[in-house]
């Protein structure tokens, strides 16, 4: 990746881009290419943190989403919210053809192991918005499935070779940690950007005064194992009840697995493990990492204004594991909103629409329950209490998702920090 120098000094710009990720350079891209001066701050490295860990799908089959957005949200939504995605794959494909990023055109398949109504249905709601979806079988697969949807003609490619090639022209500071935001300015440690307009795109929003955030979103963590020796599964596949999903990278087979909340007991990556060993023996593990996803009340990104007060401050966020495409219909829709244009997905991904969705009540409870534990190490976000993660050696927050590593070092936020005391030893495992 190129390397960019940290703020020295005081600037101005026209908009502010908070976090150096996928969606931060995408909408830096987006809103260059409009002529609008933009920076990007980043804390640490671009790409450094949710970006470099994603599967990379570029895909508008989000699982089994479409029959629930048409329940929940109705026809209109489901099919813009369908369209916003599909002219994000489309935005991939014009711009990585002059890219070199490893841009595979792949059909993506949604299966269900023992549930052929769940297929069905979706399949009658894919009919409904005018998308042509087609019912498979996912023979490619070393297992029988009770029926799939396959989505044709979606992608795959190499995230940070993309956004190594669009980020060579922006301006971007790396190292260079907002420690405060208010009228206008973002303060760092060594200088301050004085900006029209604020886009915070951290993953997690690290603003907790406005928004709600804190109630809306939770995280959940999701393990992969490369595996060499595997097979050629053809395409891109995903267990809609929450199972594994299944790609191919070169020689290697990714193979997805224990998806949960941050900071309850998972399975990790023996899932994943497991199948390699039934179902491929000769297969042999070259690399294991996880990821951590946003997660919103009712499936939707939230894109917009950070909040009904805030005018001039924007907010992408809660891309429910599906980073890639979220995050490019999430910079268009930023630069029509920041540039002052109408845009027909604003209501779709409106952070200020109902929250008033069962998670609402799932999360609240899990957090009073997380911030009356008596127990240490406290997260310093809201001050939950942190649980130990013994497969990946880590201080987790039920509640938010903020991650420590076992010496207190801030992994993942929305903390801002590091544990300002040692927690407790635990053994190596």
């Amino acid at each position: 990746m190129p390397r960019f120098t940290a703020l020295d000094g005081d600037i101005r710009t026209d908009v502010l881009i908070v976090g150096g990720g996928i969606a931060g350079i995408l909408t830096a891209y987006s809103l260059c290419s409009r002529g609008v001066d933009c920076v990007i701050a980043e804390a640490g490295t671009i790409c450094g943190g949710v970006t470099q860990n994603t599967t990379a799908k570029i895909t508008a089959q989000h699982g089994f989403l479409y029959d629930k957005l048409i329940r929940t949200h109705g026809v209109e939504t489901a099919g813009l919210y369908l369209r916003a995605n599909e002219e994000a794959l489309e935005r991939y494909r014009r711009l990585c053809a002059s890219i070199p990023c490893e841009f595979a055109q792949k059909d993506a398949f949604a299966y269900s192991l023992h549930d052929a109504r769940k297929v069905e249905r979706e399949l009658r709601a894919l009919e409904r918005l005018g998308y042509g979806a087609k019912a498979a079988d996912c023979a490619a697969l070393p297992f029988t499935v009770a029926g799939a949807v396959c989505f044709p003609r979606q992608a795959q490619f190499h995230p940070l070779r993309f956004l190594k090639e669009i980020a060579k022209e922006l301006t971007i500071y790396e190292h260079t940690e907002v420690t405060e935001l208010a009228d206008g300015v973002a303060r760092t440690p060594r200088g301050s950007i004085r900006a029209e307009k604020i886009i915070i795109a951290t993953h997690f929003p690290i603003l907790n005064k406005h928004g709600s955030y804190f109630l809306k979103l939770y995280q959940q963590r999701a393990y992969v194992t490369a595996v060499r020796d595997g097979a050629d599964v053809g395409g891109m596949y995903i267990d809609g009840d929450g199972g594994l999903s299944w790609r191919n990278s070169g020689d290697l087979l990714l193979i997805g697995s224990g998806s949960g909340r941050t900071g309850k007991q998972s399975r990790g990556w023996q899932d994943a493990e497991e199948a390699a060993r039934r179902y491929y023996p000769k297969a042999t593990i070259a690399y294991q990492w996880a990821t951590q996803d946003c997660m919103t009340l009712d499936g939707i990104p939230y894109v917009g204004q950070y909040s009904a007060r805030t005018p001039n401050l924007y907010v992408a966020t809660g891309f429910n594991k599906w980073g890639m495409t979220s995050a490019m219909a999430a910079a268009e829709l930023l630069a029509d909103l920041v540039c002052g244009k109408q845009n027909e997905y604003a209501a779709v991904f409106s952070p200020s629409r109902s929250i008033l969705h069962p998670q609402l009540a799932v999360n609240a409870i899990g957090a009073v329950a997380n911030l009356l534990r008596p127990t240490v190490p406290r997260c310093p976000h809201l001050g939950c209490a942190l649980r130990w993660n013994p497969r990946e050696h880590s201080w987790d927050c039920p509640c938010h998702g903020s991650r420590f590593d076992r010496d207190g070092r801030l992994l993942n936020n929305p903390a801002t920090g590091d544990l300002k005391k040692k927690p407790p030893k635990h053994k190596k495992h």
